[in-house]
């Protein structure tokens, strides 16, 4: 099968995770090819173009939106694959203007909008909820199918040596968290439950980087903060931080699944979270209650329950979130919607 998929952001988050994941596992037995912009194939840790197998081939569009837009539409004229895969709205917009040409479909990786969506032939949701707003006939082409986690992937080094490597302390308690640094994920939330919390010989440790990073920075700008908080900014290697930590922490306001909650549970870490999207549909596995949004107090009396009660390593049943399970599970989709415009 001839695939390809448009990823015409710059960074690498949980998105492109999930389209750079799909497209090497696909490579391994299909024809796959990535177009991607100019600025995400830049030499930089959080780039996109790096991460993908020597067994994908990549195509690159230079310029400003809509000129990137025209030139993906080109190239997919030009290869006609069967089926165009798009990621994020610039994605879903190349293949508005393709219709007829292949089979167009794209993951719901926030929610269903009409404004990108609704021209296109088929959807993945990746959480149940979003597919209660996707419209007749089109939710009849669309379906949800849960996102995935390298279940095979082991700590790259014992707790005390990675810990060695970032220069945290062996004894200390470790509340971390992972992911784009935005207004969505509630940082700034988490970090003031943190410092109310004062949890004695605990740390807060957040990786990642974005847009609401100065904000936490003036939240830490005094001493006593600043030795209670660390924030590590983008992590090329964040195994590395995520192996150390003892408690995995989600303060987000919208997260429609989480990939990082995947991570967090491969890596056997207690999780703490807010009621997402994402984290409600999760919740059952994670055997313990969620917090609400935006509640400061809410959060620093739960986080010194779970420092109170000292869960240690768990273990979760991961086999559902298998990527070569979850990966096949794409293809036989787009084998399924290909049946029906034959």
């Amino acid at each position: 099968m001839k695939i390809v998929h448009i990823i015409l952001t710059h960074s690498f988050a949980g998105s492109e995770r999930y389209a750079v994941e799909l497209a090497n596992t696909q490579a391994e037995q299909h024809q796959v090819t990535v177009i991607l912009h100019k600025r995400g194939c830049e030499q930089r840790a959080n780039a996109i173009r790096h991460r993908l197998s020597d067994k994908v081939q990549v195509l690159v569009v230079d310029g400003w939106k809509f000129f990137a837009i025209w030139q993906a539409r080109k190239l997919i004229r030009t290869l006609k694959p069967d089926v165009a895969h798009a990621h994020l709205s610039a994605g879903c917009r190349v293949l508005q203007g393709l219709k007829g040409v292949c089979l167009r479909v794209a993951t719901l990786h926030i929610c269903y909008k009409k404004q990108q969506h609704a021209k296109l032939d088929a959807l993945i949701a990746i959480a149940p909820w979003q597919l209660d707003a996707i419209p007749e006939p089109l939710k009849n082409h669309s379906i949800q199918l849960d996102n995935w986690t390298n279940t095979k992937l082991t700590a790259p080094g014992s707790k005390k040596e990675l810990r060695q490597q970032l220069g945290l302390l062996e004894n200390e308690l470790i509340f971390g968290t992972l992911g784009r640094v935005e207004q969505t994920k509630g940082h700034e939330v988490l970090l003031q439950a943190f410092l109310k919390a004062n949890i004695p010989n605990a740390r807060l440790v957040i990786v990642g980087d974005g847009k609401a990073m100065p904000v936490l920075k003036k939240l830490v700008s005094d001493q006593l903060a600043s030795k209670k908080v660390l924030l590590a900014g983008f992590s090329s290697t964040p195994q590395h931080w995520l192996y150390s930590f003892d408690v995995f922490v989600s303060s987000a306001r919208y997260e429609p699944f989480g990939l990082v909650f995947l991570e967090a549970m491969q890596a056997g870490l207690p999780i703490l979270a807010t009621k997402s999207q994402g984290a409600e549909y999760l919740q059952p596995l994670f055997g313990r209650d969620l917090v609400a949004i935006d509640d400061v107090d809410a959060l620093a009396k739960a986080m010194l329950k779970l420092a109170a009660d000292q869960p240690g390593q768990m273990s979760y049943p991961m086999q559902r979130f298998d990527i070569q399970a979850r990966v096949q599970d794409v293809v036989d989709f787009y084998q399924q919607e290909l049946s029906k415009i034959k």
